[in-house]
C-alpha cells in the first residue's frame, strides 16, 4: 500500500513482522496457560515462551511454505517448535498442545485489532476535536447550505461541522461498544470442541483469555464472523463519514467556490505541471478510502457465510481484507485531521455566493411570512412566480415581491428588507451547534 493511504502506526500493527508476533503471543500464553492448570510441564511452558520472539524467525521461509501448508500458523508452529526442540528438547511435544491453526491465526488477528482499535479511537477523538473547535469558531459564518447541488437556505460553517461532529462521536460509541463483542478469544481446537484437552478445555480457555486479556466468547466463533464483520461495518461507516466531510471540502475548494481551503505549504496539493494549482489532498486520500473501503466491508460480509465446522478460502479472504480496512480508516482520519486542523476559510466569498442568487436563497423565508395570511398554496406560487420573474429580470427577489400589493399589504418596506438579511433565517442552528459541542464536552 502506498504511504499517503494510512500511517506508520497502522502500518506497523498489521506489519508481517507483527503478525508473526501476535500469533507468537498466542502460543505463549497458551503455554503459560496450560502450565497453570498442570496440563503441560512448566519448564516446558517456559522454553516455549523464550523462543516466541518474531525477530527470531525467517518471515520469508514462513511465508514461501504458508503457499502450501495454506495458512501462516503451519509453518509458523514447524518453526517454533524446531527453536523450542533446541532450547528444550523435552518441550517440543508440548508446543501448540489442544490447539488448532485457526485458534493462533484468529487471536492473533483479534490482537492485532486490540490494538488498530486504540489508534483508531485516538485518532477519531483528535479529529473531532479539530471539528469542535472549528465549528466553535465559525458559529456565526454564514454559507450557503445546499441541496441536491443547489443553494437551498442560509447557514453557519459551524452547523455544517457540527453534524460531523455529531456523527463522529456516535461513531466513537460504536466503537466503544464493539470492543465487547470483538476482543474475545478464539479458542476451540480443530472442531470447536477442545477435545485434545479432555475435561482440562473449559480451565485452560479461562487461563488463556486472562493471559491475552481478552473476553472468553460463549463458544468458539471458528465459522461464526459476526464480531469480525462488525468490526468491517463500523470502520466502513466511519469511513463513509470520513468522506461525505472529504466531499463537502473538495466542492468547497472548487475555483468557481472557493470558500474554504486545506491549509497551504510547500510542497502541498501541487501540480506537475501547473503552478497555481492547489489540490484538495487530504480530501483526495479520504475520498479514496471511501471508494475503497465498502467493497472491502463486502468482502467480510460474503466471507461470512463459511462451511461447517472451518471455512474454505472465505475464512483466507478476510486475512488480508480486515487490516486494508484499518489501514485505510486510518489513513482518513489523519488525512482529514490536517485538513480541518489547518483549515482555510474565506468568509467574504461565502457571503458573496450567498447573495449570488439575488436573494433567492431567502425565498422559502419570504413565503413562510406570507402563509399567515394568504395561506401556504398562495403564498407559495407568489413566490415561486416572483422567483422565477426575478430569475428572468436578474432582480433582487425582495424588489420584486415589493411590487405586489398582496405582499405590501402584509410586509412594509422595513420588514422586507430585513426577511432578505441571511442572519435572520438561521432558525436553531446555534442551538444545534451548542449541542453537538455539550456532547463533545
Amino acid at each position: 500500500m502506498l504511504e499517503l493511504f494510512t500511517t506508520d502506526a497502522m502500518r506497523e500493527i498489521f506489519s508481517d513482522r507483527m503478525r508473526i508476533q501476535r500469533m507468537l503471543d498466542f502460543e505463549a500464553a497458551l503455554a503459560r496457560a496450560e502450565a497453570s492448570v498442570g496440563v503441560i510441564p512448566r519448564d516446558a511452558a517456559h522454553a516455549i515462551v523464550r523462543c516466541c520472539r518474531a525477530e527470531d524467525f525467517d518471515l520469508e521461509k514462513i511465508a514461501a511454505a504458508a503457499r502450501d501448508a495454506g495458512n501462516l500458523a503451519i509453518p509458523l508452529i514447524a518453526q517454533l517448535t524446531e527453536r523450542v526442540s533446541r532450547a528444550h528438547p523435552g518441550a517440543r511435544g508440548f508446543v501448540h498442545w489442544g490447539a488448532t491453526s485457526q485458534d493462533a491465526i484468529d487471536s492473533g488477528l483479534v490482537l492485532q485489532l486490540r490494538d488498530a482499535l486504540a489508534l483508531i479511537e485516538k485518532d477519531s477523538a483528535r479529529l473531532a476535536d479539530a471539528v469542535a473547535r472549528q465549528a466553535d469558531a465559525h458559529r456565526a459564518t454564514l454559507i450557503a447550505g445546499r441541496t441536491w447541488l443547489q443553494q437551498a437556505l442560509p447557514i453557519t460553517l459551524g452547523l455544517k461541522l457540527a453534524t460531523t461532529l455529531s456523527a463522529l462521536d456516535r461513531h466513537r460509541a460504536r466503537l466503544a461498544a464493539l470492543r465487547g463483542r470483538m476482543l474475545m478469544l478464539q479458542f476451540g481446537g480443530a472442531a470447536g470442541t477442545l477435545a485434545s484437552l479432555g475435561p482440562n478445555g473449559i480451565a485452560v480457555e479461562s487461563a488463556l483469555a486472562a493471559e491475552l486479556e481478552l473476553a472468553v466468547s460463549v463458544l468458539p466463533w471458528h465459522t461464526q464472523r459476526d464480531n469480525l464483520c462488525e468490526a468491517a461495518t463500523v470502520l466502513g461507516l466511519l469511513v463513509a463519514t470520513l468522506g461525505k466531510l472529504a466531499r463537502d471540502l473538495s466542492l468547497l475548494a472548487q475555483t468557481e467556490v472557493g470558500e474554504a481551503f486545506e491549509p497551504a505549504k510547500k510542497g502541498r496539493g501541487g501540480s506537475s505541471t501547473m503552478p497555481q494549482k492547489r489540490n484538495p489532498v487530504g480530501a483526495a486520500i479520504a475520498l479514496a478510502a471511501a471508494v475503497r473501503v465498502p467493497g472491502l466491508v463486502a468482502t467480510m460480509l460474503s466471507a461470512a457465510v463459511q462451511e461447517h465446522e472451518r471455512g474454505l478460502g472465505n475464512w483466507p479472504a478476510e486475512w488480508e481484507t480486515l487490516p486494508q480496512i484499518a489501514m485505510l480508516t486510518a489513513g482518513s482520519l489523519d488525512a482529514m485531521h490536517d485538513a480541518i486542523d489547518g483549515l482555510e476559510i474565506d468568509a467574504a466569498r461565502m457571503r458573496a455566493n450567498l447573495e449570488q442568487s439575488q436573494g433567492q436563497i431567502l425565498a422559502e423565508a419570504a413565503q413562510m411570512a406570507l402563509a399567515p395570511a394568504l395561506g401556504r398554496d398562495v403564498a407559495h406560487d407568489l413566490v415561486a412566480n416572483a422567483s422565477r420573474r426575478a430569475a428572468a429580470e436578474r432582480r433582487h427577489l425582495r424588489d420584486v415581491l415589493g411590487e405586489d400589493a398582496r405582499v405590501t399589504a402584509i410586509l412594509d418596506r422595513d420588514a422586507l428588507a430585513r426577511l432578505f438579511e441571511p442572519q435572520s433565517y438561521l432558525g436553531v442552528a446555534n442551538a444545534f451547534i451548542e449541542r453537538a459541542l455539550a456532547r463533545r464536552r
